[in-house]
């Protein structure tokens, strides 16, 4: 049976140990502020706003949030991010995706300042990462690394297969594994022979966005699978876009889902703001 990887439970130990360091910042007469912005009144995007204000309140981050309506327009926002971006009170600006259709969200991206680009998402951040410079690291592959380190997984010289390749999972998690001495082949819905290259892994990472799309005939026996979706089956109950129930007789740790890679998005969202302070610190 399957090492079943507890991202509910690592997140939770991650969020104590960030917990105890804002306090011994605070303890230095540092604090720390995320601003959280959002515009309109998604329904997915309002619950992920309010997780990331509890996880803040948790370790003890200030957060100050911009609730604003669907028809602010692109300068607006623009003027209340360059404003977040020269207000010192505030360490990090996450603006929370996706954005009205008439807002271009790369424009805004590009607005908030790289120093205080806690999702990682500005093309600063993006670059610092493949180079290996010190930055913010995009959340869910950050979390992704977490999870194997914290679960005893190698990831030196393993086989590592993703498949996606987005900029927000596929593209940084294939980075963060090179620099962790991964041999990394990226897949996607174009790749020929999709079944033959993801059996070639030891590391199986699925970010495609397709409902339970990765069946045992994808996995080599022994493989560790990490299922970065989220989807509704037929019965309503939360799924991935691995098929669990054929995966886990085969795989050595596997995600579920929920409880698998969700809850380490926030908290390395978490680690992002505090690195904000760690930052000015040095």
């Amino acid at each position: 049976m399957a090492q079943l990887i507890d991202g509910k439970k690592i997140s939770n130990e991650i969020k104590d140990e960030l917990k105890e360091e804002v306090a011994e910042l605070k303890g230095k007469g540092v604090s720390i502020c995320l601003a959280v912005i959002q515009v309109g009144d998604d329904p997915a995007s309002s619950v992920y706003v309010r997780n990331k204000k509890r996880a803040c309140a948790y370790i003890g981050i200030e957060s100050k949030a911009f609730e604003l309506p669907e028809k602010t327009t692109e300068e607006e926002l623009v003027t209340l991010v360059e404003e977040l971006n020269r207000d010192p009170s505030v360490n990090g600006i996450l603006v929370q995706l996706p954005l009205p259709a008439h807002i271009n969200e790369d424009r805004i991206i590009r607005t908030i300042s790289p120093d205080k680009d806690v999702d990682g998402f500005h093309p600063v951040s993006v670059g610092r990462l493949w180079i290996g410079e010190k930055g913010f690291l995009s959340c869910t592959p950050a979390g992704i690394i977490q999870l194997l380190k914290r679960s005893g997984i190698e990831i030196e010289g393993k086989e590592c297969v993703v498949i996606g390749r987005s900029n927000i999972v596929g593209k940084p998690m294939a980075a963060l594994l090179l620099r962790e001495n991964g041999t990394v082949t990226v897949a996607h819905s174009r790749t020929k022979n999709l079944k033959d290259v993801a059996k070639r892994a030891d590391i199986l990472i699925v970010a495609i966005g397709k409902k339970q799309f990765i069946t045992s005939e994808y996995v080599k026996n022994g493989a560790v699978v990490i299922d970065v979706g989220m989807h509704r089956d037929e019965k309503n109950h939360l799924c991935g876009d691995v098929d669990f129930n054929d995966v886990e007789p085969v795989a050595s740790a596997i995600t579920p889902v929920p409880g698998g890679v969700g809850p380490m998005t926030i908290a390395m969202l978490m680690n992002n703001c505090v690195e904000t302070a760690r930052m000015q610190e040095e």
